[in-house]
C-alpha cells in the first residue's frame, strides 16, 4: 500500500475540518495516510511515497523556514504542491504575475518595505484617483493568513490608510493596496477548489473586512455551499493557466483553490489564488474528499 503524509502544524490541526474527510476517503483509494507535523524533526520523510500540504497555516510566522523545510522534503519524497509552487503563491505579488498573463484580477498596487512616506501616500491617492466608484481601500501585506493585520477604510480616513501602510513597511512587510469592492458585502465571494486541473466544487464565502474595522475569522458558519457559473468556473480556469505558464509546470497542480469576487460591473475577478495549503471545502461538498483522495492516489501511482 502506498503511503501518504498529510502536512499540517500542531496548531493548525484542530481547525482543519478537511482532515478527517481525508484521511477517510484516503482508505477507500488504498492510501495509507498520516498526519504529519511539518515542524516535527522525528517523521521520517524518506519513508513517505509522497506528502501533500493541508494545513501547515504556522507558516506565516516564518516563511524562510516553511520554504526551507519545503525544499528539503521535497528531496526526499514527492511534495505536493512543489516548493517552486509554494515560493510564488504564499506572496501574493503574484497578483501583478497574473495581471501580466491577461488575468482579471482586482486592481493592486504594491508597496516595497523601503519606499518613502511621500511615495507611498502618493500611490494610495493615486489608487483613490483611478477607482472613484470605490469609496473604500484595503490596506495588507503580501504575505499572510487569515485576513490578520488586514483593514479597511473610508476615503475620509485615508490618513489612517497611510499609517497602516507605513506600520507594515516598518516591520519589513511588502504592502498591498486595492479599491475595496462592495459587491462583496452582498454577494460574498466564491471559492473554487480545483483537483488535478479539473473544478471539483465551490462555496459562497461571506465578507471578513467589517465597515467598523473588525476582522472576522472565517469560520464554517460564514461558508455555504454554491454554483460557480461559467464566467467563474472560466476565470478561475484561465487562473490556473497563468500559474502553470508562469511557473513553467509540467503537469496540472494537484490541488488549487481561486477565490473570487465581483468588480462594479458584476465581473468576477481573482482575489487570492491558494495553491500551498489552502482549506479546501470539502465538508460543503458531498464526494469532493473522494475526488481529491483519487487525485492524490492517481500522482503517488496507486
Amino acid at each position: 500500500m502506498k503511503t501518504l503524509a498529510l502536512v499540517t502544524s500542531a496548531g493548525s490541526l484542530p481547525i482543519d475540518v478537511d482532515m478527517p474527510l481525508l484521511l477517510k476517503a484516503c482508505q477507500t483509494v488504498g492510501l495509507q495516510a498520516q498526519v504529519c507535523d511539518w515542524e516535527d524533526p522525528q517523521v521520517p520523510w524518506h519513508r513517505f511515497d509522497g506528502a501533500v500540504l493541508r494545513s501547515p497555516w504556522n507558516y506565516v510566522e516564518d516563511l524562510p523556514a516553511f520554504l526551507a523545510w519545503c525544499d528539503r522534503v521535497a528531496q526526499r519524497t514527492r511534495l505536493f504542491n512543489p516548493p517552486a509552487v509554494s515560493r510564488w503563491s504564499l506572496d501574493k505579488r503574484y497578483l501583478a504575475d497574473l495581471a501580466r498573463h491577461g488575468v482579471p484580477v482586482v486592481p493592486t498596487e504594491f508597496l516595497a518595505p523601503d519606499v518613502p512616506e511621500a511615495e507611498s501616500r502618493q500611490a494610495l491617492q493615486a489608487l483613490m484617483d483611478r477607482h472613484p466608484q470605490s469609496g473604500e481601500v484595503v490596506i495588507k501585506p503580501t504575505v499572510g493568513a487569515y485576513s490578520r493585520d488586514v483593514q479597511r477604510f473610508a476615503r475620509a480616513a485615508a490618513h489612517l490608510a497611510h499609517r497602516a501602510i507605513v506600520r507594515l513597511q516598518q516591520r519589513g512587510c511588502h504592502v498591498m493596496l486595492q479599491p475595496y469592492l462592495s459587491a462583496i458585502d452582498q454577494d460574498g465571494e466564491t471559492n473554487l477548489a480545483f483537483f488535478d486541473g479539473h473544478y471539483s466544487h465551490a462555496i459562497r464565502k461571506s465578507a471578513m473586512l467589517m465597515a467598523d474595522g473588525t476582522v472576522h475569522v472565517p469560520t464554517q458558519d460564514l461558508r455555504q455551499a454554491r454554483h460557480a457559473d461559467a464566467r467563474e468556473q472560466a476565470v478561475a480556469a484561465q487562473a490556473l493557466q497563468a500559474a502553470a505558464r508562469h511557473l513553467q509546470l509540467r503537469e496540472p497542480l494537484l490541488y488549487a483553490r481561486v477565490d473570487l469576487i465581483r468588480d462594479p460591473q458584476g465581473q468576477p475577478r481573482v482575489l487570492e489564488l491558494e495553491l500551498c495549503e489552502p482549506s479546501l471545502n470539502l465538508p460543503f461538498s458531498e464526494g469532493s474528499a473522494l475526488r481529491f483522495a483519487q487525485a492524490i492516489a492517481h500522482r503517488v501511482g496507486v
